[in-house]
């Protein structure tokens, strides 16, 4: 093989990070690549977090461009970068631009239906996307993308194990319900249960993402916390429907996110259920559950509203049958869920424009 750069870098390309399980040279680890005569140099950027490593990282970079490059001369400058220790507020998945919570303040009100349609949505907008279904209890993701019964591969890197998350919709996804079979009972509490969402989080490679969509569980409890300690959260998305005791609960979890020493964004609300059309009569509106709850919600939360979302049959079965509505050019769901996904999207990138990127937070107890 030719010594060239770009040769160079696709055999380093073999290398993988530790920490992501991404390639080294797509986490920006590897700097500085030249060739001169028969020596090969560069810079191999590592963390704290990847000292335990440094000695496989060095020696594997070394063999494979021996072995590729025969009679070449190997040169690795390994460099440091951050403190002697991690920062509390150190992002460990650098990979992934925007993680988006999706809440709501009680169960039923179609949040996992938002988040699959807001997270294909968005894949459908030509962004990079993954899914990860933090509702433990209640796993609704398998079903909703024909993933039941499949399971997620275990892989060994430098010695510790690496969850490949599954694909759908050429989205990666990772749900319990995809461990666990689907009648086992899921009884987690505490430090069990913040371990499998770490898991989900800090073991799984997790590709290059624009977005990462996480659908918690309703209402507030460990799983909220665990996310806000583990991960920088981009911002949260509420969901309600328009009665006022959907709307009570909502306030509830969306001020979980608004805590002083949480301060998580709110990036908007969507409201599902608004209204039901039948089909013979497509003109009428009927509003069965009441009416502007979503806003309401969206001006306490001094945000905006992403969209309404009406009661239609075809949401209800593109979830059964494992095909988000947003993918299907004839549902007549669609418009709504690509709506949400273009209003999401402006509202991330605005929330960048004017506040500071989130920090994990330290919550004590």
């Amino acid at each position: 093989m030719e010594r060239t750069i770009e040769n160079i870098t696709q055999i380093l390309d073999r290398v993988m990070d530790p920490k992501s399980g991404q390639p080294i040279t797509r986490m920006k680890m590897v700097q500085d690549l030249n060739i001169q005569d028969q020596t090969i140099s560069f810079t191999l950027r590592i963390t704290p977090a990847h000292q335990q490593h440094k000695s496989d990282l060095n020696f594997l970079c070394q063999s494979l461009l021996e072995e590729n490059f025969p009679g070449s001369q190997v040169h690795i400058h390994v460099v440091q970068v951050g403190g002697d220790i991690p920062t509390p507020d150190a992002n460990p998945l650098a990979q992934i631009k925007n993680i988006i919570a999706v809440a709501s303040g009680k169960g039923g009100v179609g949040k996992s239906t938002v988040a699959v349609n807001l997270a294909m949505g968005l894949k459908k907008l030509g962004a990079r996307v993954g899914l990860l279904d933090a509702d433990v209890y209640g796993p609704s993701l398998p079903t909703m993308l024909k993933l039941q019964g499949q399971r997620p591969r275990v892989e060994e890197l430098y010695g510790s194990p690496r969850i490949i998350p599954l694909e759908a919709y050429g989205v990666p996804v990772i749900s319990i319900g995809n461990v666990v079979d689907p009648e086992q009972a899921v009884v987690l509490r505490g430090p069990r249960l913040a371990g499998i969402i770490k898991q989900f989080f800090l073991e799984c490679n997790w590709p290059e993402l624009d977005y990462l969509v996480v659908d918690l569980p309703p209402g507030t409890g460990d799983v909220q916390l665990t996310l806000v300690q583990t991960v920088p959260v981009t911002g949260a998305i509420m969901v309600t429907t328009p009665q006022e005791v959907a709307l009570a609960d909502a306030i509830k979890a969306m001020n979980m996110f608004l805590l002083p020493n949480v301060q998580v964004p709110i990036l908007g609300v969507v409201e599902n259920m608004s209204w039901f059309t039948p089909a013979e009569l497509p003109d009428h509106k009927y509003y069965l559950f009441g009416k502007g709850g979503g806003e309401i919600l969206a001006k306490k939360a001094e945000s905006v509203l992403l969209g309404l979302v009406p009661l239609i049959q075809g949401v209800r079965e593109s979830g059964d049958d494992g095909k988000p509505a947003v993918l299907d050019d004839l549902s007549p769901a669609q418009p709504y869920f690509l709506r949400i996904a273009q209003a999401a999207a402006q509202q991330i990138a605005l929330r960048h424009d004017t506040l500071d990127p989130t920090r994990i937070v330290s919550i004590q107890s």
